[in-house]
């Protein structure tokens, strides 16, 4: 019976294997986008602020915390690692 989930769960390994190492690689290529955008729109939402446009500088401000490295990039990152946790936790069950 311990034979064939494991032989199911090979297909699940691959997948994830692959999944995850284009993840990652997407992962990098948006983290430079986004700190780019990030400080831009940090600048245009200080700018916004101090002209008498307080909500529209507020918002501004809280996208800009949202596409910095601490916002969205963060969460991805978090569940990019609990993807590659199950990744390693079927290997050693395939290879126990």
């Amino acid at each position: 019976m311990r034979i064939i989930l494991k032989i199911l769960a090979m297909p699940f390994v691959v997948a994830l294997t692959i999944f995850g190492a284009l993840f990652a690689f997407i992962m990098f290529l948006s983290w430079w986008v986004f700190a780019l955008v990030s400080f831009l729109v940090g600048i245009l939402g200080v700018i916004s602020f101090f002209t008498n446009e307080v909500f529209d500088g507020c918002v501004l401000l809280i996208l800009a915390f949202l596409v910095s490295p601490f916002g969205l990039p963060a969460v991805v990152e978090w569940i990019a690692d609990k993807l590659d946790d199950l990744n390693y936790t079927l290997k050693d069950f395939i290879t126990s």
